[in-house]
């Protein structure tokens, strides 16, 4: 124990000194801090895709992205100027990470692979009414074509797919390709199949039911569909060195 320090009172007489025993009062303890604040845990996801209004950067006139999935990897290449507003939007996900995680929920053969539901219900949400305009079609829906998919007239948000087969009656219904794979489409065909038709209308996932549970509810119901470990922009090649 600590303890405050000793007070010697002092008397004299008769050239005698005596000395009184000093008191002793233990010192106070010392105030306790407060506790500090459990550090609060990092989010899964990039935070920025909270706020869809503000990813807004033009991407460049030719892009990659390469995908590595649960099946293997492959990359596709995006070109502006078959459908600028679907690139940019492509690009800002894709810069932010949206797609790291999510199934590959509706995969149907030769038919198409489709994606692009948030592993994360939080960031579902937000992304649902964050629509772009149309684009008019340039290129069609072929083989290994990317296009956004689309519920009607400017309702593009988040889900893309990957034509199985050649699919240009999409073209006629405003599904505007952006893309294609250049390389791994052997791994785009081997996705899991098994689940077929997603609800109601078969027995996959419900969309409204990955929106709104994410993850949690794919690896509960329907554990065999692959998934997209990480989708990032290939890094351009610096130029060669003036001789």
């Amino acid at each position: 124990m600590r303890y405050a320090i000793k007070i010697a009172f002092l008397g004299f007489a008769c050239s005698i000194i005596s000395f009184a025993a000093a008191a002793q009062t233990p010192a106070p303890a010392p105030a306790k801090k407060p506790a500090a604040a459990p550090a609060a845990a990092a989010a899964p996801f990039d935070p920025a895709l909270l706020q869809p209004a503000t990813l807004k950067a033009k991407a460049p006139a030719e892009y990659e992205v390469k995908f590595v999935t649960t099946a293997g990897d492959f990359t596709v290449k995006v070109t502006r100027a078959w459908a600028p507003n679907g690139a940019d939007r492509f690009y800002n996900l894709v810069r932010h990470h949206f797609y790291d995680g999510a199934a590959f929920f509706r995969v149907l053969p030769g038919f198409m692979a489709q994606f692009g539901l948030s592993a994360y219900p939080e960031v579902s949400k937000v992304w649902e009414e964050a629509t772009i305009k149309d684009d008019p079609i340039v290129q069609s829906n072929h083989r290994g074509f990317v296009s956004f998919a689309t519920a009607g007239p400017n309702t593009r948000t988040t889900q893309v797919f990957i034509n199985y087969g050649n699919n240009e009656a999409l073209d006629k219904s405003g599904f505007s390709a952006f893309a294609v794979v250049t390389d791994g489409m052997e791994v785009v065909d081997k996705l899991y199949n098994g689940y077929g038709e997603g609800a109601p209308d078969g027995h996959g996932p419900d969309q409204g039911l990955i929106g709104s549970r994410g993850r949690a509810y794919l690896e509960k119901g329907f554990p065999k569909l692959d998934t997209i470990r990480s989708a990032t922009l290939v890094p351009e090649a610096a130029p060669a060195p003036a001789k």
